[in-house]
């Protein structure tokens, strides 16, 4: 694939002029955002923008409608949500969100926090485009399937496949060489992309970012395993505490939901499926955050049809979008028509938003170009100048 445009990709210094105003997108390496840092954001959100926090595919925030760029940065640089300014668009870092307190092999957040300080230490990777994605899968399968550019997959303890382009080659490294394995791919990306955003469109691309690693194949490549269930609900820590996971529908969170989880005051994780993870929790906490948030909107049910059902911004947000796509699929599930579960949905096209009934996993889009839309067999459907089009669930090309 040959870009003909920079990459545009949003940060909090260089803005996406959306059609509702500046949309900035804050990273979150791993996921993690302290009590601290979500009030700031949600305080952001209520004073300086539209009064919600949308939540991305790779576990980040965004602010729609922000009205004072100079404001915003000064907020978030105090709470410590911009720690190198030149590298904030690249620190896109998706990791195992469980990892350390609920199964896997090991923990990789230690490894997320080591990643994240060497990427700001190196300055020739402030250039590395805003649509790269390093993926740290602790083993169990839920962030590799992701398709990320540089990643690792836990095999064992202290061993991990290294996964280009969203694959395994059959390399192996040990947990202490992980960091600098994947920042000299980095480099190397860096220098071959050209004008490319992903590894996956250079020409030869993953060979040569082996061939300069100098790593032998240890092990024949095999498909690493993908786990899509969305953490939800009621989840027992190996430590005996609990972790809340909760959905939000069609990933938009209040400013004042927001405030209620930080008042929490516990650690807050974002999950690339748009939800959230509340951790180290007694079990009488946990009863009284579900008690408080669950009438705010959040889900804690794993069987709700709202974990099968994502949407790109649509209209008013997007000027390309033929629709307001999310009204449409919050209807869809109000009333019924959208479900978890049930037999799969015929192609059709020219079907009107009330008469969509669609079952699975599914992503509704307001044009052609499907923003947003999920890894792993998805139910398109896709908004035409006469009506919507649904397509059977398929793997995205």
């Amino acid at each position: 694939m040959t870009r003909t445009v920079p990459d545009s990709c949003p940060g909090v210094l260089r803005m996406h002029q959306a059609a509702d105003g500046p949309l900035a997108r804050i990273r979150l390496p791993g996921g993690v955002i302290t009590p601290d840092q979500l009030r700031a954001l949600a305080a952001a959100a209520a004073e300086l923008g539209d009064g919600t926090l949308e939540l991305t595919s790779r576990g980040n925030v965004q602010l729609r409608a922000m009205h004072d760029a100079a404001a915003l940065a000064e907020r978030l640089e105090r709470a410590r949500l911009l720690p190198a300014p030149g590298h904030e668009r690249v620190r896109n870092i998706v990791a195992s969100p469980l990892s350390g307190r609920r199964g896997g092999r090991t923990d990789v957040r230690p490894v997320a926090a080591e990643l994240d300080a060497a990427l700001q230490a190196a300055p020739e990777l402030a250039a590395l485009p805003g649509r790269v994605l390093f993926t740290l899968d602790d083993g169990r399968g839920d962030v590799t399937g992701l398709g990320g550019d540089i990643g690792v997959h836990a095999v064992g303890t202290d061993e991990y496949a290294l996964v280009l382009a969203g694959r395994d080659h059959g390399l192996r490294v040990a947990a202490t060489h992980v960091v600098p394995t994947m920042l000299a791919a980095a480099h190397c990306f860096q220098r071959i992309r050209a004008e490319h955003w992903r590894l996956r469109e250079v020409p030869g691309g993953t060979a040569t970012v082996i061939a300069e690693l100098g790593l032998e194949s240890r092990s024949e490549p095999r498909t690493l395993p993908v786990d899509h269930d969305i953490p939800i609900g009621w989840l027992p820590q190996d430590d005996d505490r609990v972790a809340l996971g909760a959905a939000v529908p069609l990933g938009t969170l209040a400013a004042r939901t927001a405030e209620f989880l930080a008042a929490v005051e516990h650690p807050i994780i974002v999950t690339p499926w748009r939800g959230l993870i509340l951790a180290d929790l007694d079990e009488w906490t946990a009863e009284q955050v579900v008690r408080v948030l669950a009438p705010m909107g959040l889900i804690f049910d794993a069987h709700s049809p709202w974990l099968a059902v994502t949407a790109c911004a649509g209209q008013p947000g997007c000027a390309k979008s033929r629709t307001d796509v999310r009204a449409d699929a919050a209807a869809a599930i109000d009333t019924g028509r959208a479900s978890a579960t049930g037999p799969p949905s015929p192609d059709r096209t020219g079907i009107a938003a009330g008469d969509i009934r669609v079952a699975g996993r599914q992503h509704w889009s307001g044009c052609e170009r499907r923003c947003g839309r999920p890894t792993g067999p998805v139910t398109d459907i896709v908004a035409e100048p006469d009506g919507y089009r649904i397509s059977g669930a398929t793997e995205q090309s």
